[in-house]
């Protein structure tokens, strides 16, 4: 379960041997509530060390555990963990205020303070950090119980719970694989991951996010250091690289445009030559960006295709993406593959349509209390984590958008993420997210809204200029608007559902 090694947080560290003690002891604390196979344990933080002690103590126990958006609010946050049933809750102190109100009766809450990096990073007032009068607090609990010496119960796993664009979140229960799918699954993670004995790896987006905590996962059970960014920030990221000579990381694409937007100078300050792997995914990637990652980190990027439902079905190396600029790999071993069209109907390469793969990594999984959902997935034993793309004649994959994301404006099927790739390249654009906003007359219009740069000065019309010289002309938004700041998740993904709701909160249709 651990390795050795230690877990540091900026300023904090934590040998995996203290870790491991203290997962041990966790697991009899929960155990002395009567939690255990089957049962699940929620947990409302950032990354923390007892997030981790709380998520290893999960599987000693054959508990589920259940990591939480915690982002979420109100119903959204009430309705996971009822539909969980979860029987314990560990939460930060600051965000317990938060979620108080919301938390169903007969849950044991545990509190952790919110450590002064966690503060920092999101400006949280003291006054907040602290665990409130009367609450449990996690590590004080714990610490009263010995360590849980009996044999690990049959793991139970993690369970996920992943929104769409519209409806209640679905907790994603994934079935155990074989010994034999456990082992092509561990083949298909080393490539992925690239772990290797000594590693040092940066942590900078949300547990909660299942590759996130797959890569969390590999570097704690492995012989390596791994060093948590509270929150993401370019230049500390480059920092925490030079200065604890990073090998390894986990990133998303939104990362890779704050890197690249970095002035030269900046960039060019900090040696990065200790990396060896950069493992991405979670959202496309802009050609231009991924182009100029390679360039700047060498050919050390590795881009990986799936989802909490089924698993990494495609990889991508860098080599491979350079003679195919744009694809996201190839089928993994054992894994399956199939687009479909509109009606139905299989396509062969070229042909674009809805993704469905099968992988070893995950052999089954059901929707908690969602069982029609799981079936409206499926297709010929394949499953669809709603992307649409096409596949080239060599087998490689290419996306072209999320199918809820995608626009239909007269009849003509418009895909948001090619708009955003060419915009995101434009001088003054720090971010942008488009989506489609009600039309009476071509059912759907484009919108974009663009999070401009520090002191950058953009207009409409320049915005429109740049993307006419780029893209065929009903690509190009009807509806410009500029915002300082995108709503987004820890990773830095922007919330586009909340972008899009409020244009669509009166009409009578969703699409």
């Amino acid at each position: 379960m651990f390795g050795s090694g230690k877990v540091v947080s900026l300023q904090r560290s934590v040998d995996k041997a203290d870790l491991a003690a203290r997962t041990r002891q966790a697991a009899s604390a929960l155990d002395s509530l009567g939690i255990g196979e089957g049962d699940a344990i929620a947990a409302f933080m950032c990354n923390d060390f007892p997030l981790f002690e709380a998520q290893c103590a999960a599987a000693l126990l054959g508990a589920y555990f259940v990591t939480v958006n915690w982002h979420l609010r109100g119903t959204e946050a009430e309705y996971i963990l009822t539909d969980s049933e979860a029987k314990a809750l560990i939460v930060h102190a600051h965000l317990l205020a938060e979620i108080g109100d919301m938390i169903p009766a007969g849950i044991a809450v545990f509190v952790v303070p919110t450590p002064d990096d966690i503060a920092a990073a999101y400006r949280i007032d003291a006054a907040s950090c602290a665990a409130p009068d009367g609450a449990r607090d996690w590590r004080d609990w714990i610490a009263a119980f010995a360590e849980w010496s009996a044999a690990p119960r049959a793991a139970r796993g993690l369970v996920f719970y992943t929104s769409g664009t519209t409806g209640l979140p679905k907790g994603v229960f994934q079935h155990p694989a074989s010994a034999d799918q456990a082992a092509v699954g561990a083949q298909v993670g080393d490539i992925a991951y690239g772990p290797r004995p000594g590693m040092r790896v940066i942590l900078s987006g949300p547990c909660y996010h299942v590759a996130v905590n797959h890569s969390a996962r590999i570097s704690l059970s492995n012989e390596a250091d791994l060093y948590l960014q509270p929150r993401f920030d370019a230049e500390q990221f480059l920092q925490m690289v030079e200065t604890h000579r990073i090998t390894h990381a986990h990133m998303v694409p939104t990362m890779f445009v704050r890197l690249l937007k970095l002035p030269a100078e900046v960039r060019q300050r900090y040696d990065v030559s200790s990396m060896e792997q950069i493992t991405h995914g979670a959202a496309p990637c802009a050609a231009e960006v991924k182009q100029a990652m390679i360039a700047w980190f060498g050919p050390i990027l590795v881009e990986y295709y799936g989802g909490t439902e089924v698993g990494i079905s495609h990889l991508c190396s860098s080599e491979d993406w350079l003679k195919k600029p744009g694809t996201v790999g190839s089928l993994t071993p054992n894994s399956r593959v199939a687009i479909y069209d509109d009606d139905g109907q299989p396509q062969g390469p070229g042909g674009i349509g809805e993704i469905y793969v099968k992988t070893e990594m995950v052999p089954d999984f059901d929707y908690k209390s969602l069982p029609d959902k799981r079936l409206e997935v499926e297709r010929d034993g394949l499953i669809s984590i709603g992307d649409i793309g096409y596949q080239d004649e060599d087998g490689y994959l290419f996306l072209c958008d999320r199918r809820n994301d995608m626009v239909i404006s007269g009849g003509v099927n418009i895909y948001p993420a090619e708009i955003e790739a060419a915009l995101v390249t434009m001088d003054g654009v720090g971010d942008c997210a488009v989506f489609g906003i009600p039309d009476a007359e071509f059912g759907e219009s484009l919108m974009t809204m663009i999070e401009p740069e520090d002191n950058a000065e953009l207009s409409e019309t320049a915005v429109r200029e740049y993307l006419i010289e780029r893209l065929a002309k009903y690509k190009v938004p009807k509806f410009i608007e500029f915002r300082k700041d995108l709503p987004r998740e820890d990773s830095g993904k922007i919330m586009k559902r909340r972008l899009r709701e409020p244009f669509w909160r009166d009409a009578d249709r969703q699409i």
